[in-house]
């Protein structure tokens, strides 16, 4: 059994659930995830599976049909997903921000109408809040909902919407006249039910095309483009206009979680890669991993891999606990996402010039790390969060 990444005082439960999904990504994921990667296909088929084992409903209260586990699951199974293949965790991530934000923010009604259908995946979910000019400053969003009888009436671009046209439900952020000072208090988040697919998808609503990126691929990334679009106002997240920026940062806190797990299944993988090959390739009459050079780089990144396990397993529990994890939550998701570029660049250097063929895995890593890095907030973001909760707590007294 592998040493690294191991979690202490996990339930049965839990360790059954963990053994069934990395058995799954060893069989059905990893064997098949390069050719779906380099043909930019999206993977049905172990969606679907994914689907079956009831991952759509993992942190789901079970009263709503789903298997009600903790976020530390969570971000376990997906941190053994993205191990497979990254972009299949992206699938499941919007997904699962939207039901966090259902359950902890909804209206019963609006749970009772939506979570059965999102634990089994038969309905899946995307959310937006940035916008092409705007980036991390969520409170200047343009996008404006406008209060016309009982409905709101949507003008504006979103941008990078994962599952932007393979979901079917998305909750936006929008601008709304609230009367407030403070920017971030006349935002809301709406939840727009809308036809899978690309093009008009509704009227007034277009999804267009899968945006070509660098990685990250199989999963769709697209804008939303609301053009005199028509919405109930009681599709309001929670009933009351207004909350919308306080509701958007409790889901980016835990998709944060997530992201520092993704981080760290790449780098397990790649770890893996690395220290496997450095066994089969000799020089100089020996496996290179019998020299120094390269036993010192498996060393350190195996300690890389191992710290931000830690600290994402730390963020995990805090939140889990019912407590503020806004600082532990940036620091594991900068630490998981820098390291994982470090090791998977380590691994690659190990593979040498092979490392650079398509054939081999670590290239696909290789393109696929840099995501993390400003996935859920750039690193200076989470650097700016890290200071204010510091500054905080250490604040002096006189």
């Amino acid at each position: 059994m592998a040493r690294l990444a191991q979690t202490a005082g996990l339930t049965d439960v839990q360790e059954e659930i963990l053994s069934t999904v990395r058995d799954y990504v060893d069989k059905e994921i990893i064997p098949t995830a390069q050719d779906l990667e380099h043909a930019d296909e999206y993977p049905q088929a172990i969606v679907d599976g994914m689907k079956e084992m009831g991952l759509f409903g993992l942190m789901i209260p079970e009263e709503y049909g789903g298997l009600g586990e903790s976020l530390l699951t969570y971000a376990l199974v997906v941190e053994q997903i993205a191990r497979g293949w990254m972009s299949v965790s992206g699938v499941i991530n919007t997904h699962f921000i939207v039901s966090y934000m259902l359950i902890h923010h909804g209206t019963e009604e609006q749970k009772q109408k939506y979570l059965p259908l999102l634990a089994t995946g038969e309905m899946t979910g995307s959310f937006s809040m940035s916008e092409p000019e705007l980036g991390s400053d969520v409170a200047a969003i343009k996008t404006r909902a406008k209060a016309d009888g009982d409905d709101y009436v949507v003008d504006g671009a979103k941008m990078w919407l994962t599952n932007g046209g393979s979901s079917n439900l998305t909750a936006v952020l929008v601008k709304t006249d609230e009367g407030a000072e403070k920017p971030y208090q006349n935002l809301t988040t709406l939840l727009v039910e809308k036809p899978r697919g690309f093009g008009k998808v509704a009227e007034g609503l277009s999804v267009p095309g899968k945006i070509d990126k660098m990685g990250y691929k199989g999963v769709d990334t697209t804008e939303m483009v609301f053009d005199g679009f028509r919405i109930p106002q009681a599709q309001v997240l929670g009933g009351q206009s207004g909350k919308g920026f306080a509701q958007m940062m409790d889901g980016v806190e835990v998709g944060r979680v997530n992201v520092a797990a993704r981080a760290c299944g790449i780098a397990i993988r790649a770890f893996e890669l690395g220290i496997e090959y450095a066994q089969q390739r000799s020089t100089f009459g020996k496996p290179i991993a019998q020299h120094q050079a390269i036993a010192f780089k498996l060393a350190e990144m195996a300690t890389k891999v191992e710290a931000a396990h830690l600290m994402m397993v730390n963020a995990a529990r805090l939140k889990d606990r019912g407590e503020r994890n806004d600082v532990e939550a940036g620091m594991a998701k900068m630490i998981a996402s820098e390291y994982c570029k470090e090791v998977t660049e380590e691994s690659f250097r190990i593979h040498g010039g092979y490392g650079y063929s398509k054939e081999y895995e670590i290239e696909r890593l290789m393109r696929e790390a840099p995501f993390l890095l400003i996935g859920e907030g750039t690193s200076e973001i989470q650097k700016t969060i890290i200071s204010r909760g510091l500054l905080k707590d250490y604040k002096l007294r006189s």
